[in-house]
């Protein structure tokens, strides 16, 4: 539980510069930041607007899966779009109706849009926004930038268009303050609520504009603040040669195998590393950006024996399983024994997906708090490996390719 939470607590500042909290709760806007890549998917930020909004405090949201805000009127088949949007990683706009903390239902416009590395490609964030739809009126209201002639979809993009040839330190507050006036009308009379709540709702073009401008602020937001750290994200994945990419659910499942392990792509040149554990990170003393993409060889160094290498090389080449014991090397140049368990993972057509590489350190290999010998742990890491992926598979965005 104290690991998870600090998960949580380090989230945005492993990705982005400690000033951006400061930068998110200065912008007008509805919305939450999630990170998928931690088990449960967890709520890692949420804006003052949100939270005045719903009548829930921080405590109580962050740390919290998104559901918290649905309720029993809520459609299950808009549920079932969101999560299949999180399970293929891409954007969605989608009418919702949520529930306050006080028990009060509301209709909500509710955009999603992902947050990739710009290094690997890899999910990094969920940004979710929040517009109410209130129903007492349904004409423009004024004060309101019109962007005529462009969907829903393409009102980001537009966003960026009108912005683009404003320098960068004046691009934030260009966009915070656009926001601000699209949202200035934003809080419902307090007459409008509740009506006709339990009918589907459909939000007007000027809400939907308010969604799209409001992502686009967000964004503007991370961006920039991943690029003071170097660690670079985008709307957009990217394609990095030689870098796999594993779909969020299985990387949250992977997640909560608490062991020293990576995940190999047999099927990339060179077999590189496209999943690595905390715990491995913790062993190694290497960050995660520093071991994906790379073949494991990298631990390796002057002493390593080539006969165990040799064996390693055999195993993934007959697609059997090994252990062997070899002389590893961590980040500060230290060595360890490694104890490196080696096993093909197959997918639901039974086809090799990956391979899996659980590693203990020598002076690590004791009984743990219940009794399990170290070999044993090693098999069932592999064990929950294999589950996982063999589950997830079948799934779109998951299966591999032949």
């Amino acid at each position: 539980m104290e690991s998870q939470l600090r998960l949580i607590q380090q989230s945005l500042n492993t990705r982005y510069s400690i000033w951006v909290r400061e930068a998110l709760n200065d912008l007008p806007d509805n919305f939450t930041i999630t990170d998928p890549t931690i088990a449960g998917h967890p709520i890692v930020f949420v804006s003052r607007g949100f939270l005045k909004m719903t009548g829930y405090s921080e405590d109580e949201v962050i740390g919290k899966n998104g559901r918290m805000f649905q309720g029993p009127k809520t459609s299950r088949s808009s549920v079932m779009q969101i999560r299949e949007a999180v399970r293929e990683e891409k954007a969605i706009q989608i009418n919702l109706l949520n529930y306050r903390k006080d028990g009060t239902p509301y209709w909500v416009f509710f955009q999603m849009s992902p947050v990739f590395s710009k290094e690997d490609g890899r999910i990094i964030n969920f940004v979710g926004v929040q517009v109410p739809i209130w129903m007492k009126s349904r004409k423009p209201r004024c004060g309101f930038v019109r962007i005529e002639g462009i969907p829903g979809e393409n009102e980001f993009r537009a966003c960026k268009s009108l912005l683009g040839s404003c320098r960068r330190e004046l691009l934030s507050d260009s966009i915070s303050e656009l926001g601000r006036l699209l949202n200035r009308d934003s809080q419902p009379d307090s007459d409008s609520r509740g009506v006709g709540i339990e009918e589907p709702c459909e939000a007007c073009d000027d809400e939907k504009q308010r969604a799209a401008i409001a992502i686009c602020n967000i964004l503007s937001v991370l961006t920039h603040h991943s690029e003071v750290t170097g660690r670079l994200v985008c709307e957009r994945r990217c394609s990095v040669p030689g870098v796999g990419i594993i779909c969020s659910s299985l990387n949250t499942s992977l997640n909560r195998i608490k062991q020293s392990f990576v995940l190999t792509d047999p099927h990339l040149p060179d077999m590189p590393i496209v999943y690595a554990s905390d715990e491995f990170l913790k062993v190694t003393g290497y960050t995660r950006c520093e071991v994906l993409g790379r073949n494991c060889r990298f631990l390796s160094g002057v002493d390593t024996d080539t006969s165990s290498l040799f064996k390693i090389k055999e195993s993934i080449q007959s697609e059997q399983a090994c252990t062997v014991r070899i002389l590893n090397y961590r980040k500060n140049k230290s060595s360890f024994w490694n104890h490196l368990h080696i096993s093909p993972v197959r997918n639901a057509s039974g086809k090799v997906a990956y391979f899996v590489g659980v590693q203990m350190d020598e002076d690590d290999k004791m009984l743990d708090e219940h009794g399990v010998n170290p070999k044993r742990r090693q098999l069932s890491t592999v064990g929950a490996v294999k589950v996982a992926v063999r589950s997830l598979s079948m799934s779109v965005g998951c299966s591999q390719e032949d």
